[in-house]
């Protein structure tokens, strides 16, 4: 691979037009899509604070049996909210939008995204449901309660949504419904760029693997968000007006809302997860100086698990009453897509082997993506198993499950990418050291906080629920869980402040430390301003290392 990027102007370096307490305009009116990137950083960082102290919250309140310290119905605001910002705000746009938006263009040589306004109107929709979203927190508060925002958890499940009494249950459905349209913009973005925009000789079984996660996530943001979108929007209207879409008593089914809700729902699964996927394949390349093995295989199962990812609703709906056939067909497809998930942890691991590996915290974050998902999918082997999902529906074995997936998964996933990809965001590093212990207690704080509520799930613990009866098996697996979620917490905090202090202050880096074989490593750190003052030529593989070990920090 060559380039010629020559300039010293680096996109945070770019001459500003607002000065003062205005500066922030320059980056709000950015078309650049590496400042927009930044700004979804920021941005959904701060949501999942914020989710995670609402999170800590429910824990404590689970901590004893018994009222502790919110009522039924404030702690169903509760943990509706925390679920909301992590999966709307958080999860679902983070890694795509972060990543994708910054770092898609230099992994494929071009200068942008093929619509940088489309780009910077799809962060200003992000923002505006984002916060239409926590406006229900504010001006939706019930008499006696200290917090407002819906209380009929993140699914909406009629009828009990569609009643007028649900608290801001409409504005929750807006806000999504505006989330899904940015989410859809920066789709059709990233699909048109990958297309149309790759640089001369970057043929298409030459893209980073990242590249190929983004694109499979980008076409079931397209193909499947619009459902949900219809959906929510009937429901807004079954609130305001006589008719029976999903209300029984107004001759609607609530079961139409649940296949429409997890069609789209559970495709968004793998938006959550497949961009996860894509880094931690980049880091695991880079940490073990080892060309990807089974390139093929890594990016034919991205399109497959898109493309099964489709067909696996309904395997959330085995207990409504559906038909013995249905139930099959849902639980052989639920089995089928474990398939190319398997086929990645399988060459993830085949790279490691013999590889030079180091572990530095992307590595450390990667590895744990790795044993957290492959949890997370096991344990859904049992959920998809229809015997075993009678029993194990609607407890605290799914919120395992489904926490294991999604943040064990798609956050750890999301937070090794933030270490491999912070000094070229920023030109600087951030504390090794810091890193590495903000990742052991935030390992240790997560399975503490997890694996009992596999447990908990096994002896009957239903989820959801404010309060529970005291038995010995109850409560010291409830206070061991609550303990990791303060550690959690603790190494959530730790991590946080490590970014955000040493972005000024961090040791200043060259435009390689990890030594990578992609196009974003082969230009200035920061990158220029248009990320290449000639558009590179590509000659190799992304993954090229051949019996090169031994690393180094290109200046």
């Amino acid at each position: 691979m060559s380039n010629g990027a020559t300039s010293h102007i680096s996109y945070l370096d770019v001459d500003r037009k607002y000065k003062g307490p205005l500066s922030f305009l320059n980056w709000l009116w950015s078309i650049d899509h590496k400042r927009i990137g930044v700004m979804y950083l920021y941005t959904a960082f701060l949501f999942f604070l914020v989710a995670v102290g609402i999170g800590v919250c429910i824990k404590l309140e689970k901590m004893y049996p018994g009222q502790q310290y919110f009522d039924p119905d404030t702690y169903n605001r509760l943990f509706t909210t925390h679920s909301v910002i992590m999966i709307f705000l958080f999860i679902i746009p983070a890694l795509p939008s972060i990543f994708g938006n910054f770092f898609l263009p230099l992994m494929i040589g071009a200068k942008d995204v093929s619509f940088p306004r489309i780009n910077l109107l799809s962060y200003w929709v992000y923002l505006l449901g984002a916060l239409i979203a926590l406006s229900g927190l504010f001006f939706h508060i019930p008499e006696g309660h200290w917090i407002g925002g819906a209380n009929t958890g993140w699914t909406f499940t009629p009828p009990y949504s569609t009643q007028e009494g649900a608290a801001a249950v409409s504005t929750t459905l807006l806000a999504a419904f505006i989330l899904g349209w940015g989410t859809i913009l920066t789709g059709i973005n990233f699909i048109v760029t990958i297309h149309r925009m790759r640089a001369p000789g970057l043929t298409w079984f030459k893209l980073p693997l990242f590249v190929w996660a983004s694109y499979a996530t980008s076409w079931i943001t397209v193909l499947a968000t619009p459902v949900v979108g219809i959906t929510l929007m009937l429901q807004v209207l079954e609130r305001f007006m006589p008719i029976g879409w999903f209300d029984p008593a107004k001759g609607g089914d609530p079961i139409l809302f649940q296949h429409m809700f997890w069609i789209y729902s559970h495709p968004a699964v793998y938006v959550m997860i497949l961009p996860a996927m894509g880094a931690v394949t980049e880091i695991i390349a880079v940490f073990s100086q080892r060309t990807i093995f089974g390139y093929k295989a890594i990016a034919f199962s991205s399109i497959g698990i898109a493309a099964v990812g489709y067909f696996v609703w309904a395997h959330h709906m085995f207990l409504v009453g559906m038909s013995e056939t249905a139930q099959f067909v849902f639980s052989f497809f639920t089995f089928l897509v474990a398939i190319p998930t398997a086929i990645k942890v399988f060459n993830w691991t085949a790279t490691l082997y013999k590889g030079s590996i180091k572990l530095d915290p992307p590595m450390l974050f990667a590895l744990a993506f790795i044993f957290n998902f492959s949890i997370g999918g096991l344990t859904g082997l049992f959920l998809g198993a229809l015997s075993v999902d009678v029993h194990l529906h609607d407890t605290d074995f799914v919120v395992a499950h489904f926490h294991y997936t999604m943040f064990g998964g798609g956050g750890f996933g999301l937070f090794a990418a933030v270490h491999y990809w912070y000094p070229k965001m920023f030109g600087r590093m951030y504390n090794m050291l810091l890193a590495k212990i903000s990742f052991w207690v935030l390992f240790i704080g997560f399975n503490t906080l997890y694996i009992p509520m596999f447990l908990l799930g096994l002896m009957g613990m239903p989820r959801r629920y404010h309060d529970y009866v005291s038995r010995p098996y109850f409560d010291d697996l409830q206070k061991l869980s609550s303990i990791g979620a303060m550690i959690l917490a603790t190494g959530v905090i730790l991590m946080l402040f490590n970014w955000a202090f040493h972005t000024k202050r961090g040791k200043k880096v060259g435009d390689n430390p990890w030594n990578g074989k992609t196009l974003e490593w082969q230009t200035q750190t920061p990158p220029v301003l248009f990320n290449f003052d000639e558009i590179p030529i590509v000659t190799k593989g992304p993954y090229d290392y051949g019996d090169d070990h031994e690393g180094s920090d290109k200046k």
